[in-house]
């Protein structure tokens, strides 16, 4: 066999190859364009904006969910409650829609109790609030008290919740979802004013007396804080105080002097 016979033996299924992997690339480019996913712009910008807590709160599956249903008018700002006020603007000019309510938010546990307060019974059973709280209204004298076997923990997609002492508190990895506040069966986990300064920690609206026979760090009642305060921004109801935080000046008067320390300061 000659040298050009060799040469044209190995050439030629080299050749064939080649020209296969000619026409499988343009198929495969033309596709490739065909198939494509078009990116949405719109879509990207929102999503760069939105706190990517991807807690699930909203009801969409993760951050880049909630913004292609925002791009696509099937969803609203307000059903996201980690995004900071300011993102949400910016977003609702991008989409041309109302921002609507962008107030920021903290979250606190409208409860002292824990181990303070009282056990109607022993508890034995599946450490849950909401199955706890079938039995007979729950283990705690107080109806309004934190159980606390954790569903709220257990939500929280960003470990922000701790139970100490038998009782829910929130610590700085909360980025404001608010799947705790919609998880907790007996509502004491409450959304305030980020900017807020103090809080009720009780959520009993029993009288005085009865609340001290099963709670020492309930509200009583008494109505010091409503005397106390110098602007006004706290009223009694239904055996409660109720801060109105748009008149509240933060002095933290009302719980300096709160006698079961029910109020509690925040930094």
């Amino acid at each position: 066999m000659s040298g050009m016979d060799i040469f044209i033996t190995i050439i030629t299924p080299l050749g064939i190859l080649f020209a296969i992997a000619l026409v499988f690339g343009v198929i495969l480019s033309y596709a490739g364009k065909k198939l494509e996913v078009k990116v949405d712009e719109k879509e990207e910008e929102v999503l760069s904006l939105l706190a990517n807590a991807n807690c699930g709160a909203c009801g969409y599956p993760g951050c880049s969910g909630f913004a292609k249903a925002l791009c696509e008018g099937k969803a609203e700002l307000n059903m996201c409650s980690a995004t900071p006020g300011e993102n949400k603007k910016k977003i609702a000019g991008i989409l041309g829609i109302d921002a609507g309510d962008t107030g920021e938010k903290r979250i606190v546990v409208a409860c002292g109790g824990g181990l303070i307060c009282k056990d109607k019974f022993e508890y034995i059973g599946y450490e849950d609030c909401a199955m706890a709280l079938q039995t007979a209204g729950g283990n705690k004298a107080c109806s309004n008290g934190c159980m606390g076997f954790g569903n709220c923990a257990k939500v929280c997609p960003s470990q922000a919740i701790d139970i100490k002492d038998n009782r829910a508190e929130i610590n700085s990895n909360c980025t404001k979802c608010q799947s705790c506040v919609k998880t907790c069966p007996i509502h004491i986990i409450k959304a305030i004013p980020e900017n807020a300064k103090v809080y009720i920690k009780c959520s009993s609206h029993k009288k005085g007396k009865e609340v001290m026979d099963v709670c020492k760090s309930g509200c009583i009642a008494c109505g010091m804080c409503v005397r106390t305060c110098p602007s006004g921004a706290i009223v009694m109801e239904d055996n409660l105080p109720v801060i109105n935080y748009d008149k509240c000046t933060g002095c933290g008067a009302c719980a300096d002097k709160c006698p079961t320390k029910c109020i509690a300061k925040l930094d």
